[in-house]
């Protein structure tokens, strides 16, 4: 069965040292949990040395016999201008980041969960209708260079259950933006709904995509969304209470899922949001550590 690659390096692994240094040995061995776990990993900026990064990931992948988990994460107007915005200053230097880091992977085994929440933004109605239609041009072509390498596959994201609940809507705008040529969408990037939630919504949106498989990020699902008075919206955005949920793996026991992966990296700040969080992206231990204790 295949597996999926840990990273023997990172925020987690460097926690579980600092605290197994100073003996908080408990302590350490519930983050443990997150650093021993295969996460995916993140491609979000043009920095130089993205391509590089890739390259050596899936290199390292493929010496250990496991499969990388890639994100790219880089679309023009990202997250409509939240906790995450940024992106690709224009349509060009997205075309050409995608192009680079689609050929770091050539040649090698990946699989590759595409822009979370770039088609549900698009419906949530945040960016215009002409950027709109260039996003789904975009991502198309974003597909399509990635599955010019056999060896590689790509979901498309189509958000959460919790949040566009109409899934005609969701299922007409992943047609727009190419599902059909992809492996099929993920869902729960980075959110907190139930894997059986998850299920039945991927499985509706699969029954008007004539069956399409998906994938599930696990990471952070384990008591699903917030329901208490003191977490804001409970969906997003660091609420208190979560828990890891089922580790990843490619055996869900549901023909049309094909994983349970852990896309958001537990205990990274989903923002400046609640009391203590850090940035987007940030590593927050005591965020961590509820995560692995709850």
């Amino acid at each position: 069965m295949e597996q999926f690659y840990v990273e023997p390096v990172g925020p987690a692994v460097g926690q579980v040292q600092v605290w197994d240094a100073e003996g908080r040995s408990a302590d350490a061995a519930a983050v443990r949990r997150i650093a021993d776990a295969p996460t995916a990993v993140w491609f979000a900026d043009a920095a130089p040395g993205f391509a590089e990064r890739a390259r050596a990931l899936v290199a390292s992948a493929a010496a250990a016999g496991r499969t990388p988990v890639l994100v790219p994460y880089y679309v023009p107007q990202r997250d409509c201008g939240g906790h995450s915005g940024g992106g690709a200053p224009d349509a060009g230097a997205y075309r050409d980041w995608i192009g680079q880091l689609a050929g770091a992977v050539h040649g090698s085994s990946a699989l590759v969960v595409l822009e979370p929440d770039a088609v549900t933004h698009v419906l949530q109605g945040c960016i215009s209708a002409s950027a709109a239609d260039e996003r789904y041009t975009l991502l198309g072509e974003a597909i399509r260079a990635f599955k010019a390498d056999p060896g590689v596959r790509v979901y498309l994201d189509g958000g959460n259950p919790g949040w566009v609940k109409d899934v005609d809507r969701v299922v007409e705008a992943l047609r727009r933006a190419g599902v059909a040529e992809a492996d099929g969408f993920s869902l729960n990037v980075a959110n907190f709904e139930t894997t059986d939630a998850n299920i039945g919504y991927g499985t509706a949106i699969s029954d008007r995509l004539g069956g399409a498989h998906f994938v599930i990020d696990t990471s952070r699902n384990g008591n699903g969304p917030a329901t208490t008075a003191d977490s804001g919206d409970g969906h997003w955005c660091n609420p208190p209470g979560r828990a890891l949920g089922p580790a990843p793996t490619r055996e869900t026991g549901h023909d049309r899922v094909d994983a349970y992966l852990w896309v958001k990296r537990p205990g990274e700040s989903d923002g400046a949001c609640g009391e203590g969080a850090p940035e987007a992206g940030q590593w927050w231990p005591d965020y961590a550590l509820a995560l692995a204790t709850n």
